[in-house]
């Protein structure tokens, strides 16, 4: 028995999954807004410039509800519905 999920999924396949995966647009969320970008592998500064995120804060994505810190030299891979949080850096003393 198929659910419609699976035939989605089928469909999906049957239409050049792989050509469109390539420049596919999807939303995530930042700051509780919409932003729209391709799927793919970003560098921070790139998606702090398209997330309209200022240079000079972090970047935080929330994960199985906890919140996960990227590092300004990390990388962000954006699938589609990843929510992000951006803040003030802190200032180290906790």
């Amino acid at each position: 028995m198929n659910t419609i999920a699976e035939e989605a999924r089928a469909d999906h396949h049957e239409h050049g999954h792989h050509a469109e995966k390539h420049c596919r647009t999807v939303e995530i969320h930042v700051n509780n807004k919409p932003v729209f970008l391709h799927e793919g592998k970003y560098d921070v500064s790139t998606f702090k410039k398209l997330a309209g995120i200022p240079q000079a804060d972090d970047v935080d994505e929330l994960v199985d509800c906890k919140l996960k810190a990227i590092p300004d030299n990390g990388s962000i891979h954006v699938e589609g519905c990843e929510v992000f949080i951006s803040h003030v850096k802190d200032g180290g003393a906790s």
